[in-house]
């Protein structure tokens, strides 16, 4: 397959996602990696996995000990749960498959789970330094030991004061791990996945008090040094500066007048590091097209660093708008939310659905949305980038139809009344789920051109990303509220887009997540926490 232009690539991985792969890729099931990584040769720090139960009345003060880092990464990316499931039977075949999944607390593309998760660590009970969550064991390797304060702050344009951070976390993306199976359209799912584990860092951030600043720019050589990643094989999307102090006395918006370091200058400040690790493929296919997306998103320099500021937008128009009624923020156990998230599938249950259970749905998850990041600095309330459209069936007071949520009306604008299923079904690339029987179809929606104007092709990911950490966001809120959602990105994109009519706010759907009430799957499930 020839490499295509990349404008093409991300077109036709948006509105015809066949395209961009072989039409003869066949996936190698018996070569497949691991959903994890693991390290060899590596100093080791089990953590404990005395893992509480919950995560409401814990003492926020003061910096965390290494018991709490560890139940922080159980909850963020640990390995939760054991499942046998009972596959349905073939009727060519006498009985039906076992199916056996480690499950996470983090939905997942496929169950394959591409991003990797590193910390920088300044504890009292271990040595400082860079550290890989081997989430297969539970425990740290460390990979490189060391105060990397200085080095991480000017890796991230002097925007951050590291001293008083006591670490950050680093999101990256292996790109093998799914590309083995879904080929080129891997790299629309590895900024969602991102996305989606970090939304759980930021929720558990919040439950561990801790401040947090996502930063979606960086010196991508300098980072992935400091990790000693190859960057053939993986590369970080996001770095998460965590601390005790406020953000607002540790976050600025960096040195623009003084002269910046490049990345390759950075590197030069600290000698390569290279581990053996272990992913079980014998035979890795070639990925250029997800290298040559990563090659074109790199920043080489704090200069290219770019923030938003809040566009003037036009006032929607409110006399045909639905008010919502007004409803309180969630109060919940991210824990039990976390460990009782369920994605339906042939499990859903159409019932009718109250319109304060909507509106509670709409307003936590978007309120909770809300997050410090490098793109809008200091702004107060930023414009977000990410929306929900939804198509409604059932809804107590809200007629059937196509709507866009209004977040700072908390209202739905119509824009198409009607039965929109059989089109939301037809539109599906694989019949996995009736959507007859789903009352609540979301679609998360971003910007068509993918921020591309504004931030180049690393637009598309942190767009994808956004995407991610939205949908996360919806999913623990149904969750809390007894239903289930299951992300989907096969779907028909122009008709979605047609039907909401999004190009006329210069938007497109990311991803389709239908939400509602489900009846639980026959499977064993056991804990992985002790």
């Amino acid at each position: 397959m020839s490499l295509m232009n990349l404008d093409v690539f991300l077109h036709l991985l948006q509105y015809d996602p066949d395209k961009v792969k072989p039409l003869d890729w066949e996936t190698d099931w018996d070569d497949a990696p691991l959903p994890y990584k693991l390290y060899r040769g590596l100093p080791l720090v089990p953590l404990s996995r005395e893992v509480p139960a919950t995560l409401e009345g814990r003492d926020t003060t003061g910096v965390p000990g290494l018991r709490d880092i560890g139940h922080f990464l159980y909850y963020a990316f640990g390995l939760a749960q054991l499942t046998q499931t009972v596959m349905e039977r073939d009727p060519s075949e006498e009985s039906g498959g076992v199916l056996q999944m480690c499950r996470r607390f983090v939905p997942s593309g496929g169950g394959l789970y591409p991003s990797e998760l590193y910390f920088y660590l300044k504890l009292s009970e271990l040595p400082a330094g860079i550290y890989h969550y081997d989430a297969a064991h539970h425990r740290l390797a460390l990979l490189r030991e060391g105060n990397f304060d200085d080095y991480l702050a000017r890796s991230l344009g002097d925007r951050c004061d590291t001293n008083d951070c006591f670490g950050a976390a680093f999101v990256s993306t292996v790109y093998w791990k799914n590309f083995y199976k879904y080929n080129n359209f891997a790299y629309r799912l590895q900024g969602l996945d991102a996305g989606i584990l970090i939304g759980q860092l930021l929720e558990l951030a919040k439950r561990f008090g801790f401040s947090s600043v996502v930063h979606y720019q960086f010196l991508d050589q300098a980072v992935n040094h400091l990790l000693g990643l190859s960057e053939q094989e993986e590369s970080v999307y996001a770095v998460i500066p965590l601390s005790t102090v406020p953000a607002n006395r540790w976050m600025s918006s960096g040195y623009e007048d003084e002269e910046t370091v490049s990345a390759s200058e950075l590197c030069r400040v600290l000698p390569s590091v290279r581990h053996d690790h272990y992913i079980r493929s014998r035979r890795i296919a070639e990925y250029p097209m997800l290298l040559r997306m990563s090659e074109a998103s790199r920043l080489d320099s704090a200069q290219l660093f770019r923030q938003f500021r809040k566009d003037e937008q036009a006032i929607p128009d409110q006399a045909s708008a639905l008010p919502l009624p007004p409803v309180d923020r969630l109060s919940y156990d991210l824990a039990a939310v976390c460990r009782n998230r369920f994605s339906p599938e042939t499990e859903y249950i159409l019932k009718p659905i109250g319109l304060s259970r909507l509106a509670a749905l709409l307003r936590e998850a978007t309120a909770s949305f809300s997050y410090r990041n490098d793109l809008d600095g200091a702004q107060e309330r930023p414009e977000p980038r990410v929306c929900l459209y939804g198509c409604f069936y059932g809804v107590e007071d809200v007629p059937d139809g196509a709507y866009r949520y209004d977040v700072d009306a908390h209202a739905l604008q119509p824009v198409c009344l009607g039965d929109h299923r059989q089109r939301m079904q037809e539109g599906m690339s694989l019949p996995n789920v009736n959507l007859f029987q789903v009352p609540l179809g979301f679609h998360v929606a971003g910007r068509r051109n993918f921020l591309h104007s504004q931030l180049g092709k690393r637009g598309y990911r942190i767009l994808q990303m956004e995407a991610g950490m939205l949908v996360h966001r919806l999913l623990l809120t149904a969750s809390a509220l007894g239903m289930g959602g299951r992300p989907l990105l096969g779907f028909d994109a122009n008709s979605s887009d047609t039907l909401y009519q999004a190009a006329s706010r210069d938007e497109t759907g990311l991803i389709f997540i239908p939400v509602g009430p489900f009846r639980e799957r026959l499977r064993l499930a056991g804990s992985m926490s002790r």
